[in-house]
């Protein structure tokens, strides 16, 4: 297996070795999907920090840019307590100890797009923007480095920031970050894109328009900045308010800390990009269970992958997929072997069966390994991960994490401790959702951290 700890076939701990031996012969696949679904053994490490509001999945929503953020050896995790406050909490990695600070800060609990994203720059100061759905700009940065105790709330360039939504924050090798958010509404939204440098102590303005909605429709992103400092960014388009009206997936990139932008092939686009004008990975027709917001990859030589689920012309149900550039072609490999399905569709946040999917793609000595994590109702609810070789044809092994059923849980991870020591970190809390911004009702849940243990 690529994995540790994870649900997998172990024949001893089946009774009955001999009839086993005989029927794997015969119904292999079968068997190793029997013994699978019958063995959990846990070997993750789940850290416990407090208890989180859990009626919607606002603190488990899979834009949050982060969730979790590590900095000079210390974990940051940020959450809405029961009271709809903004918690931080901090600890030095390795121990299960945490400070856990509540902030002056309060959010609206009951819409799950008004999530917590937070960063460190390279100077340790903690940077949170927190609580938007099409509202002014809610920013505020640490009183000193590496502190959870947050200053007043402030603007970034005073202007375009009446109606945010979607709020990131991505940090350049050299402590600068990038803040993105969209401008606009669903089915009429631009993507905007900040600089901020920490020895100015400044933001400025990179794109005030880089992916152009044009009056009509929205582009869903998701952006990576790899090692050798390019931005990679993949979107869906979106014509209304309702989630069937997703269609296409494009990319574009940047070489220069997202002044200028280009296609996979190097040619440099026209800003804004728009529907016109841009790459299509691959065209998908509205009404195919396309989710908004992919996730958005790449591996040591700078090719890009993005994970998303649609339900394709020749597949019965809709299947968790990778598209990915492969000798000068998108290429599109299934991941998941769904049998049940849903319709995807109506204004707001939605209910679904499975989660969004997040993408990394792991370093090893003479290989590297793409980890697909999501969840997915056909595995009780639980953590699911997706691991394969990047070599030839992608050949997908599905593993569970963790005994617990995560209800509308989606996966948000610690990119900085990924990027920097190849240790996979989860957000982890059970939390619910009704569709339409409707509220589950639900006593507050645990938040914790669950460490993946990788090859």
């Amino acid at each position: 297996m690529y994995i540790t700890g994870l649900k997998s076939f172990d024949m001893n701990s089946c009774t009955n070795r001999p009839l086993i031996l005989l029927w794997l012969m015969i119904f292999t696949g079968i068997l190793v999907t029997s013994c699978m679904e019958s063995q959990d053994r846990e070997k993750t490490n789940i850290v416990t920090i407090a208890e989180g509001f859990a009626e919607t999945h606002v603190n488990a929503v899979i834009f949050r840019r982060n969730s979790i953020s590590s900095y000079n050896g210390h974990q940051y995790v940020a959450f809405y307590d029961n009271s709809a406050y903004v918690i931080l909490a901090k600890r030095k990695l390795g121990t299960n100890e945490w400070k856990i600070h509540q902030t002056q800060y309060k959010g609206n609990v009951g819409d799950a797009h008004n999530s917590i994203s937070i960063m460190h720059d390279g100077d340790g100061y903690l940077h949170m923007s927190w609580d938007h759905h099409n509202d002014s700009l809610r920013y505020a940065v640490s009183r000193s480095p590496e502190s959870t105790e947050m200053g007043p709330k402030m603007a970034m360039v005073g202007d375009t920031e009446n109606r945010v939504t979607y709020p990131e924050f991505y940090a350049l090798d050299n402590g600068d970050l990038v803040f993105v958010y969209r401008d606009g509404s669903s089915g009429n939204g631009n993507l905007v894109m900040n600089h901020y440098d920490p020895k100015s102590k400044t933001w400025k303005r990179v794109q005030s328009n880089l992916i152009d909605g044009e009056g009509e429709r929205n582009a869903y992103w998701q952006m990576y900045i790899d090692n050798s400092g390019v931005i990679h960014v993949s979107w869906v388009w979106r014509e209304t308010g309702d989630v069937a009206t997703n269609h296409d997936i494009c990319y574009a990139r940047s070489r220069n800390n997202g002044i200028s932008w280009e296609t996979s092939t190097g040619e440099p686009y026209i800003l804004p990009i728009n529907q016109g004008n841009a790459e299509y990975v691959l065209k998908i027709p509205q009404n195919s269970n396309l989710i908004n917001t992919t996730s958005i990859t790449a591996d040591q030589s700078g090719n890009p992958y993005i994970a998303t689920y649609f339900k394709a012309e020749e597949d019965q149900v809709t299947q968790f997929k990778v598209l990915y550039k492969s000798d000068g072609n998108w290429k599109s490999s299934t991941v998941s072997n769904r049998k049940s399905d849903f319709v995807l569709g109506g204004r707001g946040t939605r209910s679904v069966p499975i989660s969004r999917p997040q993408i990394v793609v792991q370093q090893k000595e003479n290989e590297e390994v793409i980890h697909v994590i999501y969840r997915d109702e056909e595995y009780d609810n639980k953590v699911c991960i997706a691991s394969t070789k990047i070599s030839g044809n992608l050949d997908w092994r599905i593993n569970t994490l963790g005994e617990e059923a995560m209800s509308r849980w989606e996966p948000t991870y610690d990119t900085e401790l990924w990027e920097n020591q190849q240790l996979l970190h989860l957000y982890y809390q059970v939390t619910h959702q009704g569709s339409g911004e409707t509220p589950v009702s639900s006593s507050p849940t645990m938040v914790s951290v669950m460490e993946i243990f990788l090859d």
